[in-house]
């Protein structure tokens, strides 16, 4: 998990905190067996995954390689103990968690060195689940953000066909899960700022992008002054040998 993309989130945490989905607990609960008790979040960031892991009352770490977003984490989430490392690289010791997590994340690693990793620090048994919340942009408004904002890394890795494992994990099991995500007009600008490509854009396109993103959110929002972004949310799992 390297790269100047990847981490350049914390320039823009706080709108990443205020605007970014969090993820369906149904598609968690997909992701994650009943056994699993304490588990990983690798790519924590500001910890939108994190919150609804611990939420269901299951011991959670959460890893990320900037520091800038863990400190994000720990003011809204003090429970939820953090860690500075990367995929690659994990801050674990061996056999110590019963799942690795990885919300909006496995796309920014290096996947035999990530996969090694995690089989290091699972338990026999153990599981790797991986989710994304993509934007579905086939109709209306969404449709036309699309031509404004380039498709996210995320979105691009999940239409190319999504992860690929190898040893010791089996075959990967998905699901997916269709939903609507309610934002303001503010919010709508606040995700696009979170956004990599829009962080290290130069300050003028940037400007002018978050402009245009606010003139559709204010032409598009309903009489309640909300929106309503499609997203389909891709899950997988798969489990090292018992």
């Amino acid at each position: 998990m390297s790269g100047s993309r990847a981490t350049s989130f914390h320039q823009a945490a706080d709108a990443y905190a205020r605007a970014r989905p969090s993820y369906l607990p149904e598609a968690v609960a997909w992701m994650l067996p009943d056994a699993a008790r304490r588990v990983a979040d690798v790519g924590a960031g500001t910890g939108k995954l994190s919150a609804v892991i611990a939420a269901t009352g299951r011991d959670v770490v959460a890893v990320d390689p900037d520091a800038g977003m863990l400190r994000k984490l720990e003011a809204e989430h003090p429970e939820i103990r953090t860690l500075v490392g990367s995929a690659e690289q994990l801050p674990l010791d061996d056999a110590s968690v019963d799942a690795v997590a990885f919300g909006q994340a496995w796309h920014w690693v290096d996947p035999p060195a990530a996969a090694v990793e995690a089989a290091r620090v699972l338990r026999p048994g153990g599981t790797l689940g991986l989710i994304w919340n993509v934007r579905d942009t086939r109709s209306g408004w969404a449709a036309e953000l699309a031509t404004i904002i380039d498709a996210s890394d995320a979105e691009e890795f999940v239409e190319r066909g999504g992860p690929v494992l190898g040893a010791p994990f089996g075959a990967l099991e998905t699901a997916e899960f269709a939903w609507q995500y309610p934002l303001t007009v503010d919010g709508l600008v606040d995700l696009v700022a979170s956004r990599s490509a829009t962080i290290q854009a130069a300050p003028d396109a940037r400007a002018q992008l978050l402009d245009r993103v606010r003139e559709l959110a204010e032409r598009s929002a309903g009489s309640d002054g909300l929106l309503l972004l499609p997203y389909v949310t891709h899950v997988y799992r798969s489990a090292i040998p018992a």
